[in-house]
């Protein structure tokens, strides 16, 4: 299961901006103009790292050295959250979560949320680099600051996930769903889930609230007929990887389904040729 984590994108940018210089823009859209009492500087700030952003995502080296260079002009706090940026879409996802966990004292002093956002940045990098349990542990310290918060939730139900904690995970999804019925990929995540418990009636009954929500989403088509395939209906499951396969053929999931199809049939025609060497043999 792919975690269509919001970290990834441009959001990233923006999410981690509400960390510090979040409330000066508030500040300056309340009192517009030269009479403004947001620091020229701080908004200087900002916008610089917003331009980091961007560039970190599209050119994560060039924006590295951007960051550094920006540290060695004094940038402070601001440049080492741009060089985390930097380094989480270089890949380099260890140093990125140290960052952004370093930098939560700092840039989360005063406000929960902005603590909560660097560490659930934070989680979502230390899990790309693998670290299932720390990932958690930064994703439950975020939930301490913002109880209830339902990416969070859901961010650390796959943490718990990737460790194999599937009814913790269950648990993590059961609230987000409680909070906001609405998500699609959590109803996703608990399918997921809830099909490595075995609990395939259940999953199936997710998963048709997937799509419900979601119409057409290759990836729940595509977990459909796998749960269905592990039920044992591998008619219905061919049926669903056929779909998958029409409906986003250039994905990981059409392509997943495709490679299902193909090694159910190689399975069918090995069947088929043990069953004509019996004829002959009788």
């Amino acid at each position: 299961m792919t975690r269509r984590n919001p970290y990834l994108s441009g959001a990233l940018a923006l999410g981690l901006l509400a960390a510090a210089p979040a409330p000066l823009l508030a500040a300056q859209a309340a009192s517009p103009g030269p009479s403004s009492s947001v620091p020229a500087s701080a908004l200087d700030r900002n916008r610089e790292l917003q331009a980091c952003a961007a560039k970190a995502e599209a050119n994560p080296d060039n924006a590295l050295a951007d960051a550094k260079r920006w540290q060695q002009q004094g940038g402070g706090d601001s440049a080492k959250l741009c060089e985390a940026l930097a380094l989480f879409h270089a890949g380099d996802f260890k140093a990125a979560g140290a960052q952004m966990e370093a930098l939560v004292p700092t840039l989360g002093k005063d406000d929960p949320r902005a603590a909560a956002s660097l560490l659930g940045r934070a989680g979502w990098a230390w899990l790309r680099a693998g670290d299932q349990g720390r990932a958690e542990r930064l994703y439950s310290a975020a939930l301490d600051k913002t109880p209830g918060d339902v990416d969070l939730l859901i961010d650390r139900a796959f943490a718990r996930a990737e460790g194999e904690r599937f009814w913790d995970a269950v648990a993590d999804l059961d609230a987000a769903l409680t909070r906001d019925p609405k998500r699609a990929d959590a109803y996703l995540y608990r399918a997921s889930a809830q099909k490595a418990l075995s609990n395939y009636r259940q999953a199936l009954a997710d998963i048709d609230q997937a799509l419900e929500l979601k119409p057409g989403d290759p990836e729940a088509i595509l977990l459909r007929g796998n749960v269905k395939a592990l039920g044992g209906n591998l008619g219905a499951a061919r049926d669903d990887w056929s779909l998958a396969r029409r409906v986003a053929p250039d994905s990981e999931w059409g392509r997943a389904a495709a490679a299902n199809l193909a090694r159910t049939a190689e399975v069918a025609g090995d069947a088929g040729k043990d069953k004509a060497k019996e004829k002959k043999v009788q």
